[in-house]
């Protein structure tokens, strides 16, 4: 892989994915350049995807969203003949690390989520018109959709290979979206991903694997009328969007620098201190104005640099396993945003852009919370833990407050309704819930205090808001003494604990699809069947046949 990947491009960029629109209609062709890949080792044949496909695809949903409030569906199809996406580049996965190979899993369940979100919460119906081979990641890809269409021609076929063919499983939600989402049979599910073929025409749509077939002469007018039928479902308001502008930062002595956003990494210690801002200016908004302030309100551009930020610790700096989150600035700068953005998103008549704005707030949070890294929240004096930024607190895996008895304005927590749900994580609870889940009444009784006014460290104690609240003399020397620990356990260990005590209670078809993600790849992968000299994913494409440990653990 290159030495750095980045995560920011824009559709003039873009160079497997072809976007044109036509009226409410939008068509994203998956048209993958062979020879543009991260890695320059492997040809992406056959419209197989790496990670630099996935972030395009990534973008465009996103623009989708915020540019084309005119799209009310999306046809997702191959720009290739008789292939329309054949899944995950196998000699891109197989020259990867097992952190790569992770944590591009996470990404691409992320982009298929965030389609799947923006299906429900934008309005935007997406179509796959899969007009030709269908495998693996293809179909992954293919089940976030609305919709799927196959073309009926005796040779094309869906399928989920990944048991038979590379011994590991389908990474991207594959086998949970087929039995929750689709409603297939279980032991029809069994027949389908243990058959390398898949299944073709008439069966796929019997077994539900598909919404519907069409043959070759009757393709692009059936493509056509599903593409219109979803956009009759859509209640997207059309009109003029607004341009998404880069978050790329600039990266200089181990620093990462957005506007509103700050990470130093201590490569050495493996530690990242992550800083948010406050906006700079008052942030009372009507929605008219919430509109005209487009790509640069604070809301939108400090969590997209989160985001950014966020991806940028995942790929590029592995060996930091511990996140300082802290924040600085106006507490009521924040407190006015979150209550213009919630005006402007509620009500009888909600405004489409920060209805979009509040979403992208929540996706960003989602991402921190299924990130592998250890994060602790710490609340000092000079922080702004207010409204949107406090959900930070809880998102962590501990949090410390600072109480300094002489300090000017002493450390402090402030809610705003926009954490009494408008930010709820994958499993539907907010971050409080998850936080005092099992007692409703402290719950409540913490977001009164929130709402009403400063909590501070004598009140966060009493309240249990925090972990732990020490003095200025104990604060600087248990902080240190945590960093030193958790940084010396084994991050395997961690990754296991931190993402099953993040998520208590019930669970959702997008949580249990990361539940298992971080349970089966993480072991999968490393399995000898799978990765070792003689494994499945190794000897893929080779002469030489895989060897099987045949012992079941």
């Amino acid at each position: 892989m290159s030495d750095h990947i980045s995560f920011s491009t824009s559709p003039e960029n873009y160079r497997h994915w072809r976007f044109s629109l036509d009226g409410e209609i939008a068509t994203l062709a998956m048209d993958v350049q062979e020879d543009a890949g991260l890695n320059e080792d492997s040809r992406l044949k056959l419209n197989s995807y790496d990670l630099g496909v996935d972030i395009e695809l990534a973008d465009c949903i996103q623009r989708l969203r915020f540019e084309h409030p005119e799209v009310k569906a999306v046809v997702i199809t191959g720009g290739k003949e008789r292939i329309f996406c054949a899944g995950a580049n196998i000699p891109m996965l197989g020259a990867s690390s097992h952190a790569f190979k992770v944590n591009f899993c996470k990404f691409t369940n992320e982009t298929r989520l965030y389609i799947e979100d923006a299906s429900e919460n934008s309005g935007i119906k997406f179509l796959c018109a899969a007009n030709g081979t269908c495998a693996g990641g293809g179909y992954e890809l293919a089940l976030a959709a609305d919709e799927i269409l196959l073309i009926d021609d005796a040779n094309s076929a869906v399928s989920l290979p990944e048991v038979p063919l590379l011994a590991v499983l389908p990474g991207t939600g594959g086998l949970t979206r087929v039995v929750d989402k689709r409603k297939v049979r279980r032991d029809l599910a069994d027949f389908f991903c243990t058959v390398a073929e898949g299944v073709k025409g008439k069966r796929a749509l019997k077994w539900k694997l598909v919404d519907a077939i069409a043959p070759k002469s009757k393709w692009d007018a059936a493509v056509a009328d599903r593409a219109q039928a979803l956009a009759a479902q859509s209640h997207r308001p059309g009109g003029e969007g607004v341009k998404l502008e880069s978050v790329e930062p600039t990266f200089e002595e181990g620093t990462y620098q957005y506007e509103f956003v700050t990470v130093k990494i201590d490569e050495d210690k493996r530690v990242a201190e992550l800083t948010l801002r406050a906006p700079d200016t008052a942030q009372e908004f009507s929605a008219d104005e919430i509109f005209a302030q487009g790509n640069n309100l604070w809301a939108l551009k400090a969590f997209r640099e989160l985001d950014n930020a966020i991806l940028n610790l995942r790929m590029n700096h592995l060996m930091v396993g511990l996140v300082l989150l802290k924040t600085e600035g106006n507490v009521e700068h924040v407190l006015q945003s979150d209550r213009s953005l919630l005006a402007a998103a509620t009500g009888e008549n909600p405004n489409w852009f920060a209805v979009e704005v509040l979403h992208n707030m929540k996706r960003v949070l989602k991402r921190v919370d299924v990130t592998s890294r250890t994060f602790v929240s710490l609340i000092e004096p000079t922080s702004c833990w207010a409204g949107s930024l406090a959900e930070l607190i809880w998102a962590a895996d501990r949090s410390y407050m600072l109480d300094d008895v002489d300090a000017d304005t002493p450390s402090q927590i402030r809610l705003s309704e926009i954490n009494n749900g408008s930010l709820p994580m994958s499993h539907g609870l907010t971050r409080l819930q998850a936080h005092y889940f099992g007692d409703d009444e402290a719950l409540q009784t913490a977001m009164n205090a929130g709402l009403e006014g400063p909590v501070e460290a004598e009140d966060a104690e009493d309240l249990e808001l925090v972990t732990f609240v020490r003095d200025e003399i104990d604060y600087p020397d248990e902080v240190r003494l945590l960093v030193e620990e958790r940084v010396a356990m084994s991050p395997d260990a961690l990754t296991g604990m931190e993402a099953s005590l993040r998520f208590p209670g019930p669970e959702t078809m997008e949580s249990r699809i990361f539940a298992r993600l971080s349970a089966w790849q993480n072991w999968i992968f490393i399995r000898p069947n799978a990765t070792g000299e003689m494994g499945a994913l190794t000897n893929y494409g080779k002469p030489t046949q895989p060897e099987f440990d045949f012992r079941r653990c």
